[in-house]
């Protein structure tokens, strides 16, 4: 066996989700529909933290769908499934991006998950009660963290996702986005202080609030 053939095999019997996908590659029409169940929120969602519109975030993961079918027969595992998902995905969602040309983009409001589980804003907020006051409270902290986000850049936005709600670390998200791995350190460096300085007047990164006005 070739080196990539024994390469494939191991990577295959550690990523249940590469079996899936040889299934898929051999026309298991069977194999895509769980493949699809699979992934599918989780695809939409991340579409929709990139996009902001939930319509276009849907059209979007079925492209994204589209293609894995499309290039079914040309699949060999060459790194955890997920990360060559998301890398089709990551080239679509900053396609879609670059092809509005800044037309306004148009977002759910905060406090809105959605059918597909609650978007970054919310999960970036600690729970600290279930008070009337600590709702408004969480309410108003996704939301400003919302604005933070979307303010990012596209590929800083796309880096913090990845490490942040999909759980990838820095290897992975460079892969998926083409980078070294030192450049997504420094992404996400950049990225971190551009939302610490978004935040500033309000919390720090670890939670705890800042007075208004303070440094």
């Amino acid at each position: 066996m070739s080196a990539t053939g024994k390469s494939s095999t191991q990577l295959a019997l550690r990523d249940p989700d590469i079996r899936l996908m040889l299934r898929v590659r051999d026309d298991d029409a069977g194999a895509f529909e769980e493949l699809v169940e699979l992934y599918q929120q989780r695809l939409v969602a991340l579409m929709h933290h990139l996009v902001g519109n939930a319509e276009e975030a849907e059209d979007l993961a079925q492209e994204v769908f589209l293609r894995v079918y499309r290039s079914r027969k040309q699949y060999r595992p060459r790194s955890k499934f997920s990360t060559w998902l998301f890398t089709i995905a990551n080239n679509l969602a900053l396609n879609a991006l670059r092809s509005r040309q800044r037309k306004p983009m148009l977002s759910l409001p905060a406090q809105d998950s959605g059918p597909l589980g609650p978007r970054p804003a919310e999960q970036l907020v600690r729970d600290r009660g279930s008070g009337p006051m600590r709702r408004l409270e969480r309410q108003e902290l996704a939301e400003r963290i919302r604005q933070a986000l979307e303010g990012l850049n596209e590929r800083q936005r796309m880096a913090v996702v990845l490490n942040k709600f999909e759980d990838m670390n820095y290897a992975e998200i460079a892969e998926v986005m083409g980078l070294t791995t030192k450049a997504v350190k420094s992404l996400l460096s950049r990225a971190r202080e551009n939302l610490r300085a978004a935040l500033s007047s309000y919390i720090y990164m670890d939670g705890e609030r800042v007075p208004e006005g303070s440094d």
